[in-house]
């Protein structure tokens, strides 16, 4: 189907997601990431399709909340591993367009201009924890916890981690998390200030139900706006440091440390 003359919202169902399911009963939109099997795993077509997702949920006035949130028991692992290795490592033009997906994601569900809420359902890692701190709130099950593995597996978390994480968590703490790659238990992470609240899995729908009748509750355009101000340190520390990092790493694929590291993943996975 050709593309509207105008920003129009679609039916869920025309944009033919296969990534992701993308669901719509205003005032809430939700976004699953859909790739169980691998525990959510980002693949390019999955970061495509979260972006146009956004940008639809961003374009109808009747949504005025988007939740995001995992199938099957983690919530996201970050970057597919083994996708990497077959598509990307010593292949730096590669990785750089595959980044460039990861960032437009990141754009446009930090640009929505709604408030936004992660329902982490289970293991948050890497990237899924980037995920999760783009959105404005995250609400967490206590059993699952929140990891970083980048300087163990080769790739710098600069998809957010080391630029959000001493915003939200504070200088000290975020070097912990990044540099010793050690769990994060859910009640830590809301201590913490990295989710919002850890609650029992038996209770995770009903909070998230309970905040999104209060964001949606709110002004639309003035939330907006309150968003567009609260994303300045955000915004500011991602656009001065992500379009270097988009290279650097791209470079860093034909080098052997990640190759190696990545390896020995895969072979430990099988």
């Amino acid at each position: 189907m050709s593309e509207p003359e105008r920003p129009e919202p679609r039916d869920p169902a025309e944009l033919g997601f296969e990534a992701i399911v993308y669901e719509k009963a205003p005032p809430r939109a939700t976004l699953t990431l859909n790739r169980p099997e691998v525990l959510n795993a980002f693949d390019f077509r999955m970061l495509r399709e979260i972006a146009r997702a956004c940008e639809d949920a961003s374009w109808d006035d009747e949504i005025r909340v988007l939740v995001v949130t995992g199938a099957g028991k983690a919530f996201c692992v970050g970057a597919d591993l083994k996708s990497w290795s077959r598509d990307y490592l010593g292949k730096p033009d590669e990785y750089w367009k595959w980044f460039g997906a990861f960032k437009d994601a990141h754009d446009k569900l930090r640009e929505i201009g709604k408030p936004t809420l992660a329902r982490i359902n289970g293991v948050c890692v890497g990237g899924g924890n980037e995920l999760q701190m783009a959105c404005d709130l995250a609400v967490m099950v206590e059993d699952a916890y929140i990891r970083h593995v980048g300087p163990e597996h080769g790739s710098v978390p600069a998809g957010g981690a080391t630029q959000w994480l001493p915003i939200i968590v504070g200088e000290r703490r975020a070097r912990e998390i990044i540099l010793l790659c050690e769990e994060i238990p859910a009640r830590k992470a809301e201590e913490w200030g990295l989710v919002s609240r850890a609650v029992p899995a038996a209770e995770l729908d009903a909070v998230v139900d309970e905040l999104v009748e209060k964001l949606a509750a709110k002004l639309p355009q003035t939330v907006r706006y309150t968003k567009q101000q609260l994303n300045f340190w955000r915004d500011l520390a991602w656009h001065e440091t992500v379009n270097h990092a988009r290279d650097w790493l791209a470079l860093s694929m034909v080098t052997e440390e990640p190759r190696a590291a990545v390896e020995r993943f895969l072979e430990k996975d099988e």
